[in-house]
């Protein structure tokens, strides 16, 4: 809390007191959250950078081996591309944050999953996981792009954070009026002690495992800000060892 105190006077003697009292923790906890956040943005950015000045000086100093060239190059490329995708996650969550209306369309989700399972389908073969897709058309008025940004990130840690010859299964269905979205798949799952964190920036179950699998630790908070700027609910299940399933009900 802060306060205010001010003396109150008539004709030049003291008569009382004035104490106003003003809730600012709100103002605080935002500014906390500032403050975390650009810390976490900085290291964020910091390390893949630091990953390519490494190398490149190496190379530069021809301090590598010629048959080791191709390996350090390749090295700069993939932290290159993890900074990119950093930074468009970051712009992506910027412009989620200032809530300012866009346009609304009438979106067919299983279109958009449809969609997601065909861009997604190389990352999947890559590491022997089936994509599964299934339900009917679901039809709801939202923003394309944002709906777009929930399956394609839901679906990308599924595939991600999966066994080797696993499954991701996508259902829409209909459901007492509302679209129901899931995700499920058979994967390494989430500790019980992490599962309210996740859809945190930045937030890591297993950061070494993170750093292998190339995520940038935004994809689930953008799915949070997008869920809740079209009004749905998000519900995960999880179990070490066997699997994860997350709902999104519109």
């Amino acid at each position: 809390y802060q306060f205010m105190i001010n003396r109150t006077e008539s004709e030049g003697k003291a008569t009382g007191v004035v104490i106003l009292c003003f809730d600012v923790s709100e103002t605080a906890f935002a500014e906390r959250n500032r403050k975390e956040v650009t810390a976490n943005v900085s290291h964020e950015l910091k390390t893949p950078l630091q990953s390519i000045i490494g190398s490149a000086e190496l190379l530069e100093n021809g301090l590598v081996k010629p048959e080791d060239t191709g390996r350090f190059v390749g090295n700069i490329k993939k932290e290159a591309t993890r900074l990119i995708a950093l930074i468009n996650d970051i712009i992506r969550l910027s412009q989620m944050d200032e809530q300012s209306e866009l346009a609304s369309e009438a979106v067919d989700l299983y279109d958009v999953a449809r969609e997601v399972t065909e861009v997604l389908a190389d990352s999947a073969a890559k590491k022997q996981v089936e994509l599964q897709l299934r339900g009917d058309s679901c039809v709801i008025q939202g923003v394309r792009r944002y709906l777009y940004e929930i399956v394609y990130n839901l679906c990308d840690n599924a595939i991600r954070y999966n066994k080797e010859g696993g499954k991701v299964t996508i259902e829409l269905k209909q459901q007492d009026g509302n679209v129901v979205l899931s995700v499920s798949d058979t994967g390494i799952g989430i500790p019980a002690e992490h599962q309210s964190r996740i859809f945190e920036r930045f937030y890591r179950v297993d950061k070494s495992h993170s750093k292998e699998t190339g995520g940038t630790g935004l994809g689930l908070s953008i799915v949070k800000h997008a869920i809740a700027y079209h009004g749905g609910t998000i519900q995960l299940d999880s179990v070490v060892g066997k699997g994860t399933t997350i709902t999104v009900t519109f």
